[in-house]
């Protein structure tokens, strides 16, 4: 046992949560693919990106902290 690598199940958890937050990836995408032929380098998404991950986040911390010790 104690020569076994911990597993990190945040990383599991984040791949079961993607599917509940479809709506923030796809706001996403829609806002990289505007912003695609800016030359200026002003526009950017970041907004969306980290809505896309708060989402995922509190998705994965409802299920992480039951799982640890």
């Amino acid at each position: 046992m104690a020569d076994e690598e911990p597993v990190d199940p945040k990383k599991y958890l984040e791949e079961s949560c993607k599917p509940k937050c479809v709506k923030s990836l796809l706001e996403y995408k829609a806002c990289f693919k505007r912003i695609q032929g800016d030359e200026t380098g002003q526009k950017h998404c970041t907004g969306q990106y980290f809505d896309y991950w708060s989402c995922i986040d509190k998705c994965v911390a409802l299920k992480l902290f039951q799982l640890l010790k």
